[in-house]
């Protein structure tokens, strides 16, 4: 069970990384503070999925960190 939650750990974490470089940089500047720059632009449908898709590998990894840390698992 330990290889398992440090396979997926891996894997998650790998996902992240090419997630993350996926997404479209922003520079918002100061207007980022006041979440002024999201007036006048939407998000888009595949950007809108790649965030969703971010946050839920995000928690997988943040899960397996939770369960190796604490020795849950062994």
């Amino acid at each position: 069970m330990l290889t398992l939650v440090w396979t997926i750990q891996v894997i998650s974490a790998l996902l992240l990384i090419v997630l993350i470089l996926m997404h479209s940089p922003k520079g918002d500047g100061i207007a980022g503070i006041g979440n002024a720059a999201q007036m006048f632009s939407s998000q888009k449908s595949a950007e809108k999925g790649l965030n969703k898709l971010t946050g839920i590998i995000a928690a997988v990894f943040v899960l397996c960190i939770f369960l190796l840390g604490f020795g849950i698992i062994k």
